[in-house]
């Protein structure tokens, strides 16, 4: 695959996101747009035919994409074809292209010695083009079975599930309860990590192929909005979970209650949704139900992708100050002894957000070895700040103990405190009127590769089933429950 000598003559090059004193003035997408189809070539030209191509194994590509052969026919300008592989295994490369961290290039053989195929930036490019070509259109089935799925959940799951089941010619109706269809896609991924008119895109593509969507639709709620789950389970063939894990861990610590102490979750939602309302130029931080950052000291307690998406939007809002509490230590800039290909490299990245705020405040907001005691008032019911000690980590009998720094006490000033600490899996009260059964974790209890509940003709996938994970993770999963409810529904699939 590529050019047989190709990885020896070939520095690895990513393509440049957009300049960051320009991108931080606007909510645009942080990509260039542009791509660079003689750069890709020579990208693709390192993939190095290595025999076995962990990128699409298990420690890789969860969809199994078909690495090695688009990289080949990028590299030998073969666009077309190379979109026609990428489809084969991805019904969304313009969503996993965009935002999945890329543990296929984690797993990428070269990466063993070399710095790995830019295999994220190729699969992007491909999907880019193959929309500015045409390339991309709706192809609805052309005969239907008569057989009625719902899919509740429009996040990457179930719009993969819905594709799926569709293109074989169920009648899949999607549930959501938000005003836009999209899960995390719509309202959990900021608009300059994944363009709101990206995802409009691929679901207008999906309506036109006979995918009928239903917004608003808060299954197994009590409001106005309210679908009833049996009455659901009463008139479909199948019905499918893609609830997701939208259940976030808090942080239960004095002045919890405090008014500017939010859930990351809420802060990004209602930006989005502000952003998208106002016609997608900037949000109206004005709105009553926007979290505004603007001229307040902010801290993010998290990392992860959730906690630089917070910094980045705080710093769009124009935040006076910026830091990011991190419990654990500071990640290692090479692979640990225990941490060894084709593993997941647990090492230390500058992400998009932490670039931008080291522009605009000169530092890279994030503190190590941070423990946070309490939130402190400011005499009138708000945050004004955050009182912190240091720790330190020892492993004892292979276990990670910590213990708290004496002396290390310190209050950050803060008038907006955003909780972005993972999820613990997902809320039950559209499910609890089917009895379903949970694991120890609360999640939808599925064996994965089946995905049936302990319900007859009711399933479940993605993170409700499987816990916080990645969006190529939920694609995964949707495109393996369509393949076994399409066969417990026909008695057998074509289905991948």
């Amino acid at each position: 695959m590529g050019k047989p000598t190709g990885f020896k003559e070939f520095e690895r090059e990513t393509e440049k996101y957009r300049d960051v004193g320009a991108r931080v003035k606007d909510y645009g997408e942080i990509y260039t747009g542009k791509h660079d189809t003689e750069h890709l070539k020579i990208q693709g030209a390192r993939c190095m035919d290595c025999g076995v191509p962990f990128c699409q194994s298990e420690n890789g590509c969860p969809v199994n994409n078909l690495i090695p052969e688009w990289n080949h026919l990028v590299y030998t300008s073969q666009w077309q074809p190379a979109l026609n592989r990428l489809h084969k295994t991805n019904n969304f490369p313009e969503f996993t292209g965009r935002v999945c961290p890329a543990p296929c290039e984690g797993a990428c053989v070269l990466g063993i010695t070399s710095p790995a195929v830019t295999i994220k930036n190729i699969e992007n490019a491909i999907i880019d083009k193959g929309f500015e070509e045409g390339w991309v259109s709706a192809k609805p089935p052309q005969e239907r079975t008569g057989k009625n799925v719902a899919v509740i959940g429009s996040g990457p799951a179930g719009l993969a599930a819905a594709a799926q089941l569709n293109k074989v010619g169920h009648n899949v109706t999607v549930y959501e309860r938000a005003d836009r269809i999209g899960g995390l896609l719509m309202y959990g991924i900021p608009n300059m990590k994944l363009g709101k008119d990206v995802v409009q895109r691929r679901v207008d593509l999906l309506k036109e192929e006979g995918v009928n969507f239903v917004v608003n639709a808060d299954v197994g709620g009590s409001g106005e909005n309210a679908v009833d789950v049996s009455i659901l389970r009463k008139d479909n063939d199948a019905l499918l979970f893609a609830t997701g894990a939208t259940s976030a861990r808090d942080l239960d610590i004095p002045g919890r209650n405090l008014k500017g102490v939010h859930l990351a979750m809420e802060f990004l939602t209602a930006s989005t949704k502000s952003l998208l309302d106002s016609g997608g130029v900037e949000p109206d931080l004005n709105d009553s139900m926007v979290i505004s950052a603007k001229d307040r000291n902010v801290v993010v307690i998290g990392g992860g992708d959730t906690g630089t998406d917070c910094i980045a939007t705080s710093l769009r809002h124009g935040c006076k100050s910026m830091v990011n509490f991190e419990l654990l230590p500071q990640a290692p800039h090479e692979r640990a002894e225990d941490n060894p290909w084709p593993l997941w490299p647990r090492i230390y990245r500058v992400d998009y957000g932490h670039e931008e705020s080291s522009k605009r405040f000169g530092r890279d907001p994030r503190e190590y070895n941070i423990l946070t005691k309490e939130f402190i008032d400011d005499g009138n019911g708000n945050v004004a700040g955050v009182k912190m000690v240091e720790v330190s980590w020892s492993n004892v009998d292979d276990r990670w103990q910590m213990e708290e720094v004496e002396g290390t006490e310190k209050v950050w000033p803060a008038e907006l405190v955003l909780l972005s600490m993972g999820f613990l899996g997902p809320e039950h009260y559209a499910s609890d009127a089917l009895s379903i059964e949970y694991d120890n974790r609360s999640n939808y209890q599925a064996r994965h590769g089946k995905y049936k509940t302990n319900i007859d003709g009711v399933f479940a996938a993605g993170d409700c089933r499987r816990g916080q994970s990645l969006v190529v993770w939920g694609i995964h999963e949707g495109r393996e429950a369509a393949r076994e409810i399409d066969r417990y529904l026909m008695g057998n699939t074509l289905l991948p």
